[in-house]
């Protein structure tokens, strides 16, 4: 009989702006159970480092150029981590946990993803098993790190009847899409990442305000959109290097196409154009079956932008529902954290968490790396 263990994934999406905590208890394979969800925010002084530095790393050599930064930054985070973990511990059990780490820099053709944690440091200020650099073997393997979801994704629809196939999306600071063909079990998923989510919108904001990102689209439900940028934008975008590329980064992406617009006429280009990526991306994965309703499903903080969901609908297909995984029981604000929750026992279990379909590494490939507390 399969052993089930209780794992706790910590989360720290691409917007930099705290950490995401879940427990669940699982098999590792067919079934999962939610026990906490919680969010963390970061201070102020770890929120600006993360973006200053994010501003400062766009190529490789950067990473060199800023590792004294960079080393004392993980080192916050990870002490960060540590108290976010030592408080939950106050209440609940866990046998390990999942540490995803801040991303920092990630290129896939460089096969380089850096991110800011020390899983070593981590397990001994917890005192507990700690998983962590999770996307390095599967670069070491031909993929492209990213996205790491899909196996989750794919248990969640297992586990929930949901109908398959069926199509997940995740809009967090850049947007990726898993398709569930099969249940758990089957290597029956596809993904990749599609572009943008709320990087460049988050980006523009925070350095066009006093805030951190545009809630419910407030900002680009106020203004008119650029069209001479907006076309511009897209432009760009259609003729980017590396085309078929599985995996972004936020420093991909650049709102400097933007510059000399208001805040609101901003916002608004750059919510129409990200629904345009998000949108197009859909009608090209998705209009193979024209006859067939398919359902999307949408998790991470872009749900709860409702100009943005408004407007990837309106650049889809007719054949396609979009609505938030929520409708189903399921907290879209935690699939993430959840996940690595989740990847944390496959990796204890020596279970694959990437796939040729899902990073297009060569195998399926084992996960992070494994500090035992002694």
């Amino acid at each position: 009989m399969s052993q089930d263990y209780t794992s706790l994934g910590l989360m720290s999406g691409t917007s930099g702006d705290g950490v995401d905590a879940s427990i669940i208890k699982s098999d590792g394979k067919s079934k999962y159970v939610g026990i906490l969800n919680d969010y963390f925010k970061y201070n102020k002084e770890i929120y600006e480092k993360i973006h200053n530095l994010k501003e400062k790393i766009h190529k490789l050599t950067d990473l060199q150029k800023c590792s004294k930064e960079l080393k004392s930054l993980e080192k916050e985070i990870t002490m960060f981590h540590a108290k976010v973990v030592n408080n939950i511990l106050r209440d609940k059990k866990v046998d390990i946990v999942g540490f995803h780490g801040q991303t920092i820099y990630h290129n896939s053709q460089e096969k380089v993803s850096k991110q800011l944690g020390n899983g070593a440091l981590l397990s001994q200020l917890t005192k507990k098993d700690v998983v962590y650099n999770f996307r390095s073997n599967d670069l070491k393997n031909g993929g492209e790190g990213a996205p790491l979801s899909p196996i989750f994704h794919q248990l969640i629809a297992t586990q929930n009847s949901l109908d398959l196939p069926i199509c997940i999306l995740n809009i967090g600071g850049i947007s990726n899409i898993t398709i569930v063909g099969g249940p758990s079990g089957t290597l029956s998923l596809t993904s990749r990442d599609i572009g943008p989510g709320n990087c460049l919108i988050d980006s523009w904001v925070r350095k066009n305000s006093d805030k951190n990102f545009d809630k419910d689209g407030i900002l680009a439900s106020q203004g008119t959109r650029n069209e001479i940028i907006f076309e511009q934008a897209q432009e760009l975008f259609s003729n980017r290097p590396n085309q078929n590329t599985l995996s972004f980064d936020v420093n991909d992406f650049d709102v400097s196409f933007a510059r000399g617009l208001s805040l609101e006429d901003g916002a608004t280009t750059l919510t129409d154009f990200t629904a345009r990526i998000i949108g197009s991306a859909l009608f090209s994965l998705l209009s193979n079956v024209k006859n067939k309703l398919w359902k999307v499903l949408i998790c991470g903080g872009g749900r709860k932008n409702k100009v943005l969901i408004e407007k990837i609908k309106k650049n889809t297909l007719q054949n396609i529902i979009i609505q938030p995984i929520d409708d189903y029981g399921i907290d879209g604000d935690f699939v993430e954290s959840q996940a690595f929750a989740f990847l944390a026992i496959r990796s204890i279990l020596k279970l694959p968490i990437s796939f040729p379909d899902t990073t297009g590494c060569n195998k399926p490939t084992l996960g992070g790396d494994i500090i035992k507390f002694k």
